[in-house]
């Protein structure tokens, strides 16, 4: 009986996907009216499981892309849900009720809400997480299924799966994910969790090490429609996403889209170090002690530009990176402070004797012998400087 069962099954979800693939309807109504395939949704048999949801998405699909919410109905029987005690179902009617009207979304609910639970405690353990994403990279072009998917807090769901992938079945389920977050990155509640998640460095793991291009496209993608929302554009250039970027269009791509979208991405992250380089926000850097290497510590255009800015309020920068060195703890911030100093020396006509007339020339010499590496060599670096002065300290190497 079961096998007959699951060959009548597989003969519906054949047929489903003939009549998807050729209607070419431009006004649909689906009546699914006691029919056992979305009853068994809620069973416990995982290839019936599977298949109602393939169907389920598929039909949703496609038909969003022919009616309006108000014109297409499902009239979806309430036995489908999950029954409780005594076949009381969960809106506390028999389940032997009459038939109801419902519209796509509350479908579309239940739907989401499955996949949502297969991506946290999968059915299935090799088939269940990969059904759930390829459904969802369907059904997410629609903006009611990115609401519904963020109101089940789905989309924490998908960070962890962002991770590199080397076999074929993984390359595939990471692509699939990735599109899962370009289709989110166009909708505005997401992109504030996607900026204070670890979405942006899995995704930049992900495009400097794929060579898929496929993966690449969609990575690429999602980052050029991020780019100017919130500090999204700051992390990328803090994780070294425009070196990546250089690297990924010297190689050969035969995707146009792939290639402008490089371009664009290029462009959009040059102006995004141009306003991280600002003397303002070096400024504000210096005097909250955050000191850390952003990318205008090592911008020459940047020292160039603003170097007679460090002349405001008697050098106050110039004192407050030097009184870091004395009570910071933090190797980070030393090696920084040490590092500022030298391109003050090598950019000011007389940095040399200002940086002496201020006393740095001592604290710097117990710098050298600090047990961090990276200090000693910025501490180092800055001696050279402080003893060569402006017309030699360019040829030192950085």
């Amino acid at each position: 009986k079961e096998v007959c069962l699951l060959v009548n099954f597989e003969y519906i979800y054949s047929c489903t996907l003939n009549f998807l693939s050729y209607t070419e309807s431009s006004e649909v109504k689906l009546t699914i009216h006691n029919l056992s395939t979305f009853r068994l949704f809620w069973k416990g048999n995982w290839f019936i499981q599977e298949k109602s949801c393939k169907i389920l998405a598929l039909i949703v699909s496609v038909l969003y892309d022919l009616v309006n919410d108000s014109t297409f109905f499902f009239l979806f029987i309430y036995s489908a849900r999950p029954k409780t005690q005594n076949g009381v179902v969960a809106n506390g009617e028999a389940s032997n009720s009459k038939t109801k009207l419902t519209t796509i979304d509350a479908v579309l609910r239940g739907l989401v809400e499955w996949l949502c639970t297969q991506l946290k405690k999968p059915s299935h353990p090799s088939r269940g997480i990969p059904t759930a994403i390829n459904c969802l990279a369907a059904l997410l072009k629609e903006p009611v299924v990115r609401s519904s998917f963020v109101q089940a807090d789905g989309v924490k769901l998908l960070i962890p799966l962002i991770c590199p992938a080397s076999t074929q079945q993984s390359i595939q389920l990471l692509y699939e994910t990735c599109l899962c977050v370009w289709l989110l990155s166009y909708y505005e509640p997401v992109i504030e969790y996607l900026a204070t998640s670890r979405a942006l460095p899995r995704l930049v793991d992900v495009v400097r090490s794929s060579t898929k291009e496929k993966v690449v496209r969609v990575v690429v993608l999602t980052f050029r429609n991020l780019l100017s929302k919130g500090t999204c554009g700051a992390q990328m250039v803090d994780l070294g996403l425009p070196q990546i970027i250089q690297s990924l269009k010297a190689q050969a791509w035969s995707d146009e889209d792939l290639l402008e979208a490089l371009n664009q991405l290029e462009d959009g992250l040059k102006d995004n170090i141009k306003k991280l380089s600002s003397f303002d926000k070096y400024k504000q850097e210096v005097l909250l002690g955050h000191l850390d290497w952003s990318p205008m510590h090592k911008d020459p255009l940047f020292w160039r530009d603003n170097i007679t800015c460090f002349e405001e309020n008697d050098f106050q920068i110039l004192r407050v990176l030097i009184t870091v060195m004395d009570s910071s703890n933090d190797p980070r911030p030393l090696a920084v402070a040490c590092f500022d100093i030298s391109q003050f020396i090598q950019h000011h006509p007389a940095g040399r004797v200002i940086v002496n007339d201020l006393k740095a020339k001592e604290r710097v010499m117990k710098l050298m012998n600090h047990e961090s590496a990276e200090v000693t060599k910025n501490a180092l670096l800055c001696i050279q400087r402080l003893f060569l002065g402006a017309k030699y300290a360019s040829f030192l190497q950085v």
